[in-house]
C-alpha cells in the first residue's frame, strides 16, 4: 500500500501561493470526469423535458407500463441526485485551480471570482428563462459566492461543514415525511388532483408557442426555487467544500496517492449508497403515498454523496485503463467545454420537446427519452473534438473567461496547453 508523505502535501499547498507565471497544463482526469457528469445530468434533465409530470410525485398516465416504470426506476437508482453532486465536487475542486491561475497571472483572485460568478449567474438566468427552468448555473453562481467566503478555511473545517449541511438537509426532509404521514387521506387526494391539473396546464403551455414556453418557465421558477434551496443547494455546497478540500491536496493530480481512499469510497457506495438509492428509486416509482416518497427523498439525499464518491473512484480506476484510448480523449474534450455542452443539451431538448421545434413533450416514453440522451451525448463527443481542433475554448467558456479576466482571450487554438483561467 502506498503511503502519503504529509510534508509533500504541505509543500503542494504552500506552492499555491507562490507559483511561476508559466502556463499550467489541464488535468485530463478532471475534464474526463466533467464529461461523465455531463452525460448523467442529461439523462436526468431530459426527463423534465419529456413529460410535464416530472417531479410532481405522480406517474405520467400515458406511460405507466412495466417497462416505463422500470426505466424510471433505473434512472432514479443510478442517476438522479448523483451526477450534479459529482459536478459540484469538480466545481469546488476548480476553485483551487483558479486560485493558482490568478497567482500565476499576478492578479487579485477575489475580483476575478466575483466577475466569474456574476457571468455564470447571467448565463444561468437566460438559460432558465428561455431553455430549461431546472437550471443549476444560477445556484452554482450564488453558492460560488459562499465558497469564495469560505475558500481560506482548512480542510477539516470544510469537511465538517459539508457533513453538517447534508445532515441538516436529510433531517429536514425526514421531518417533512413525518408531517406528511399525518396528513388526512382526502388532503392527499386533493393534492393529486391539483398536480394533475398543473401537469395538463404545463403541457399545453410547452406545446403552444415560444412565448408561452417562456411564460411557463417564469411561472415554474416561482416554485422551483424551493426545491433548489431545500434540496440541491445544501448538498451542492457540501460537495463544493469537499471538492475544495480535495483540490488543496491536489488529489486528482496525484490520484494514485489516494488508492486506499478510493477503495473506501467504492465500498461505501456499494454497501450503503446503492441500497439507500434503491429505496429512493422504489419510493419514487412504486409508492403511492406522498409520505413514503418524501421519506425516500431523505434517504436518497443521504445516499447521493456516497454514490457520487463511488462514481468518482470508479471513473478514476477506469481512466487508468483507458487513458491512451479514444473514449477517454473524447470525454476529456467534452468536459473541457462542459458549460457549452450543458447549454447545448438544453437547446437540443428544447427544440425536440417544446414549442421551439417538434413539440414532443408528453409523447416520448421514458425508455425513448433515455435513448435520446445516449444519442445526443454520443454526438456531442465528436462535436467537441471537432470544435477544439480549431478553438482554444468552448464558445461559452470563451465568453466566461473574458468576463473573468476582463480581457479578450484568444479564439483560435494555440499549440500550448490551455490552462484553467
Amino acid at each position: 500500500m502506498r503511503t502519503i508523505d504529509p510534508e509533500k502535501h504541505t509543500a503542494r499547498r504552500d506552492a499555491m501561493s507562490n507559483v511561476p507565471s508559466t502556463p499550467c497544463p489541464r488535468i485530463a482526469d478532471i475534464d474526463a470526469l466533467r464529461g461523465c457528469a455531463l452525460f448523467g445530468i442529461l439523462v436526468v434533465n431530459i426527463g423534465a423535458f419529456a413529460t410535464p409530470w416530472f417531479g410532481l410525485g405522480l406517474s405520467d398516465p400515458a406511460f405507466h407500463g412495466s417497462v416505463d416504470r422500470a426505466t424510471h426506476f433505473l434512472v432514479a437508482l443510478l442517476f438522479e441526485t448523483k451526477f450534479y453532486l459529482l459536478f459540484s465536487f469538480l466545481f469546488g475542486y476548480s476553485i483551487t485551480l483558479q486560485m493558482q491561475a490568478a497567482a500565476r497571472a499576478n492578479a487579485p483572485f477575489v475580483p476575478r471570482m466575483l466577475r466569474r460568478q456574476a457571468g455564470l449567474w447571467l448565463i444561468g438566468a437566460l438559460h432558465a428563462v428561455f431553455l430549461f427552468h431546472g437550471d443549476i448555473l444560477t445556484t452554482y453562481a450564488v453558492l460560488g459566492m459562499v465558497l469564495l467566503v469560505l475558500h481560506r478555511c482548512g480542510e477539516r473545517r470544510a469537511l465538517s461543514l459539508a457533513l453538517m449541511l447534508v445532515t441538516v438537509c436529510i433531517g429536514f426532509w425526514g421531518a417533512m415525511a413525518w408531517l406528511q404521514s399525518l396528513q388526512p387521506a382526502h388532503a392527499a387526494a386533493q393534492q393529486a388532483v391539483s398536480m394533475a391539473q398543473k401537469a395538463a396546464s404545463a403541457l399545453a403551455a410547452y406545446r403552444a408557442t415560444p412565448a408561452t414556453v417562456i411564460a411557463q418557465h417564469v411561472r415554474e421558477l416561482n416554485d422551483i426555487w424551493i426545491v433548489l434551496l431545500l434540496v440541491q443547494a445544501p448538498c451542492a455546497l457540501a460537495m463544493f467544500l469537499c471538492g475544495m478540500a480535495a483540490g488543496k491536496r491536489e488529489m486528482l493530480l496525484h490520484a494514485s496517492d489516494y488508492l486506499p481512499l478510493r477503495r473506501r469510497l467504492l465500498w461505501a457506495g456499494a454497501l450503503a449508497g446503492l441500497p439507500c438509492a434503491a429505496f429512493y428509486a422504489w419510493t419514487s416509482v412504486y409508492a403511492d403515498s406522498q409520505a413514503w416518497q418524501v421519506a425516500g427523498l431523505a434517504v436518497g439525499l443521504a445516499s447521493a454523496p456516497l454514490l457520487a464518491g463511488a462514481y468518482l473512484a470508479l471513473a478514476l480506476a477506469l481512466f487508468g485503463r483507458l487513458r491512451n484510448g479514444t473514449l477517454f480523449a473524447l470525454l476529456a474534450e467534452a468536459g473541457r467545454m462542459a458549460l457549452s455542452n450543458y447549454l447545448l443539451q438544453s437547446a437540443v431538448c428544447a427544440w425536440l420537446f417544446l414549442a421551439y421545434g417538434l413539440r414532443l413533450m408528453g409523447s416520448v416514453s421514458p425508455l425513448g427519452a433515455l435513448a435520446l440522451a445516449v444519442i445526443i451525448f454520443s454526438l456531442q463527443l465528436p462535436l467537441s473534438h471537432w470544435w477544439l481542433r480549431g478553438h482554444a475554448y468552448g464558445p461559452v467558456e470563451w465568453l466566461l473567461r473574458a468576463l473573468t479576466n476582463a480581457a479578450w482571450p484568444r479564439w483560435r487554438r494555440a499549440s500550448a496547453s490551455t490552462g484553467y483561467l
